[in-house]
This record gives structure tokens, sequence and C-alpha cells, in this order.
């Protein structure tokens, strides 16, 4: 048996094995994209795979301050989207 990493979810603080979490990340060029292979050069943060922990970081900033960036209110929507597949897959 290997060891999984362990990461921390930026919103609710839950350390979780990270295959269950979710990756946001920030490319060099400043695109924010959801990470679903957790490979992706740029600056990450980690979520849970819930609409609710994403909220929750928007709402305390966590998420911004994580990626060192402000987010656009159209790319939130796209990570909404994005983490919402990720819950269903």
């Amino acid at each position: 048996m290997r060891k999984q990493p362990v990461r921390q979810c930026v919103a609710c603080r839950e350390k979780k094995e990270k295959r269950q979490l979710v990756r946001v990340v920030r490319s060099p060029e400043g695109v924010i994209s959801v990470d679903a292979r957790g490979k992706m050069p740029g600056r990450g943060a980690y979520l849970c795979r819930n609409a609710a922990c994403l909220e929750r970081a928007v709402r305390s900033r966590a998420l911004q301050r994580a990626l060192e960036c402000e987010i656009p209110p159209q790319t939130l929507e796209l990570l909404r989207t994005q983490i919402e597949e990720a819950d269903d897959g």
C-alpha cells in the first residue's frame, strides 16, 4: 500500500486525501480553472467536491488569497459548473 498525499480544503480546512479534493489552479498566464488531473502548472488551491465549500471559500475570500488574485464573476460561474461535474463524476 502506498501512502496517499493529504491536502487541506481552503474553505472548511478539513484534511483529506488528495484524490478526494478538487484542485483549482491559476495558470502562469492568469487563467483560473479546475485541474481534474492535479498536474497543471501554476498556483493551486484544494476544495472539497461540493458547491458549499466553493461558496464558503469565495465568501471568506480564502480562494482569492490562496490563488493570490481576484476571481471575476464569470470565472466563478464556470468553476461552479466544473465542480458540480467533478462531484457527479
